[in-house]
């Protein structure tokens, strides 16, 4: 079985403007901003709930920077789960499927994702109020969910957002290439600050784990060495946004 990526994070959720500066990451060259919606099932929303992020699916969309995209992922999942062509990662544009570790701090778990790109601006009338943010979704992504996680119903949407998102990408922090991603939405603003481990061809798993290790101390000690605050939140951001917005979609 071929080894995997691993992406590592840390999260920062106090001044985060005052922590990309710190980082190197605030108006940068290679700064982009975009918004960011996620859908989730009405009728959960409806009580409070975040139905689909709970059976570990996320359906997220995002414009502007460049083109827009459609991304559904399954997290946490097992490698036994992801059956037939989605056993394995693939590009095949638009489609690109991943399939990599997820590091934040003790939390480890695998993430699948199949991302469809599309036309800029060409995604906005499906997170629109009103709208069925299924209906973008494509055939491959429906078997994709069908067939890896098929417990899971996915219709009946609604699109929570937009979150406002700033990414800075391949940003040097010491000997690191970091990507810096700020989200502000319904009052909270989170930093992420992470970097990716490819497997080389030298690599077993248990090489690859002790340097995944290594580089997650490096990246933790880089960040606190200019000032900046690690959050020790047990939750994802996703799963606090999603939440957030949920319980704000409520109240409407």
């Amino acid at each position: 079985m071929d080894l995997l990526p691993v992406e590592i994070k840390v999260n920062v959720e106090s001044d985060v403007g005052a922590a990309l500066s710190a980082l190197g990451g605030a108006h940068g060259p290679g700064t982009t901003t975009r918004q960011i919606w996620f859908a989730e099932d009405r009728d959960g929303v409806a009580e409070g709930r975040v139905p689909l992020l709970e059976g570990g699916v996320i359906v997220r969309f995002r414009s502007g920077g460049g083109p827009d995209d459609l991304t559904v992922k399954l997290r946490p999942c097992t490698r036994e789960q992801l059956i037939g062509r989605f056993s394995d990662p693939f590009d095949a544009k638009p489609l690109t499927y991943k399939i990599e570790h997820d590091w934040s701090g003790n939390h480890h778990v695998l993430a699948a994702s199949l991302t469809h790109g599309h036309p800029p601006g060409t995604l906005s009338d499906a997170v629109a109020p009103g709208s069925d943010p299924v209906t973008p979704i494509d055939a491959v992504q429906e078997q994709f969910l069908h067939a890896c996680r098929p417990a899971v119903r996915v219709g009946g949407l609604v699109a929570l957002g937009p979150i406002l998102s700033t990414k800075a990408d391949d940003v040097p922090l010491d000997d690191l290439d970091v990507d810096l991603e700020a989200w502000s939405v319904a009052g909270l603003d989170f930093l992420e600050v992470s970097i990716r481990v490819k497997p080389k061809d030298e690599d077993d798993a248990e090489k690859l784990d002790e340097r995944a290790e290594r580089k997650q101390r490096k990246l933790e000690a880089a960040v606190r060495e200019r000032g900046v605050v690690l959050s020790e939140h047990p939750e994802s951001k996703t799963q606090r946004v999603l939440t957030a917005l949920a319980g704000a979609w409520q109240n409407q």
